[in-house]
């Protein structure tokens, strides 16, 4: 096992002491491969975009995977998320929102929760969710782009509580509304769900953006059972970064990291005290912050795509220090991520560097050093996802690749276009900016207007 995955997932033992889960599962029908998990989580099981599933068959040259099942959607940018036997994601249809779930198999709808939204995007956008819906137990947890986060029974779609962020924070709109993934921690003082909120002083303005103060509720942890407010923190103004949870050297007990609009904070998973921030952000105003933070050990890396590029941090005495950083490289950054989380394997980081669709890279980089080790352009910009020994790379136009990580070169070793198995036409269009998702083999990609169920690992005979 690599360093990378025992630190998370022994972070994610720790953070899983809750009581036993009472939801009655949805019985799976089809065989489970080697290492099966269920998806309940933006980037999965351990935070990282790593699955442990095996059994992966040795794809070459073009393939077309088995389309298992379709669904048209509405708006919205958001991966689905998966728990025992269930799919849940959310579109939006005209002035309402909808949070829904499916046997995870089969596609079939089992319910739908609606509520009425004018959610407006300024750079014209679509108006649905940018956040990845999260499971835990018998809930869920849907954080809208105009601010509502909402819990639902996992069994039923119905309402057990709901915040509008906006309103009780005094959330001036950012750039493409809330868009950070909600993270749902435990330990002995119960269940909390950890949402970037990001609000501004009561009668603050869009005429006040660029200068925009935070209030203290940069990051709001809220009682899972009942929605109450249970600590707020911080005055990092919003960003599409999502919080995530390390043990971090030099501090007692798990730390949320939060990748804000300023830059990086640090606070304790279980007070909210804030422990250090670190800034890290373009000068220009219309510049936002959208990778999460990746932890190995004591080192931190960020990358953002509109200035500063890549840093790696180190901590020493519960304060960080700069190891690299493209600040210093000028022309020649090496890792400038616009938004998907790059995946971290044996001290490489695959990342698709760059802002825009013409100029993005994909990019193995040295962890410790920042060096660029191979760059293969014209895949787009491009979201990940890591299985055994290989990456699956969805590029923004729907072209899926399946990659060696290889830190010699670019390895290609399949494309696997999701295809109309009778026409041969594809089926994801434009924008397929969410990352993959893989559980129990499936995978599951989603499009401008479509969910795609595919399968990945098949039955074994």
């Amino acid at each position: 096992m690599s360093p990378t995955l025992f630190v998370l997932g022994l972070m994610q033992v720790v953070l899983s002491q809750t009581a036993p889960i009472e939801t009655t599962p949805i019985p799976r029908t089809r065989p489970a491969p080697q290492g099966a998990t269920d998806w309940e989580s933006f980037l999965g099981p351990t935070a990282n975009g790593v699955s442990p599933e095996k059994d992966l068959p040795d794809y070459k040259g073009l393939v077309r995977l088995p389309v298992v099942w379709t669904r048209p959607l509405g708006e919205g940018y958001a991966p689905p998320a998966i728990s025992r036997g269930r799919l849940f994601l959310s579109e939006r249809v005209g002035n309402t929102m909808r949070v829904f779930a499916v046997n995870a198999e089969t596609g079939k709808e089992l319910w739908k929760y609606e509520y009425k939204t004018f959610y407006e995007d300024k750079y014209g956008y679509d108006g649905g969710s940018r956040a990845c819906p999260v499971v835990k137990g018998s809930q869920v947890f849907h954080l809208g782009p105009e601010g509502i986060l909402c819990a639902l029974n996992v069994e039923t779609g119905k309402e057990l509580w709901s915040v509008d962020t906006r309103k009780q924070f005094g959330v001036v709109q950012n750039f493409f509304g809330a868009g950070s993934a909600p993270l749902v921690i435990s330990d002995e003082k119960g269940e909390r769900v950890i949402v970037h909120v990001g609000g501004s002083p009561s009668g603050s303005t869009d005429d006040d953006f660029a200068g925009l103060k935070g209030n203290g509720s940069g990051v709001v942890a809220f009682d899972a059972a009942t929605g109450k407010m249970v600590w707020k923190s911080t005055d990092g103004l919003a960003s599409y970064s999502s919080p995530v949870v390390a043990t971090l050297p030099g501090f007692s007990g798990p730390q949320v990291l939060m990748l804000a609009r300023q830059g990086l904070y640090a606070m304790d998973a279980s007070s909210g005290k804030e422990q250090f921030h670190f800034p890290w952000r373009a000068d220009n105003l219309e510049s936002v912050n959208a990778a999460n933070p990746i932890v190995l050990g004591d080192k931190i890396l960020l990358t953002e795509c509109y200035g500063p590029g890549g840093v790696l941090l180190q901590l020493k005495d519960g304060k960080p220090g700069v190891v690299w950083s493209d600040n210093d490289r000028g022309r020649n950054k090496a890792l400038q991520v616009h938004w998907s989380t790059p995946i971290l394997r044996d001290g490489v980081v695959y990342a698709s560097s760059g802002r825009h669709e013409g100029n993005a890279e994909l990019r193995a980089v040295d962890f410790a050093t920042g060096k660029v080790l191979w760059r293969r352009p014209g895949l787009g910009r491009a979201s990940f996802l890591s299985v055994e020994d290989k990456l699956l790379v969805l590029g923004e136009r729907g072209n899926l690749h399946l990659i060696r990580a290889n830190k010699a070169e670019f390895d290609e070793l399949a494309w696997l276009d999701p295809v109309d198995p009778t026409t041969l036409t594809p089926l994801l269009r434009y924008p397929a900016w969410a990352a993959p998702v893989l559980s129990h083999g499936l995978l599951y990609v989603r499009g401008r207007d479509k969910l795609v169920c595919l399968e990945l690992i098949p039955v074994k005979k």
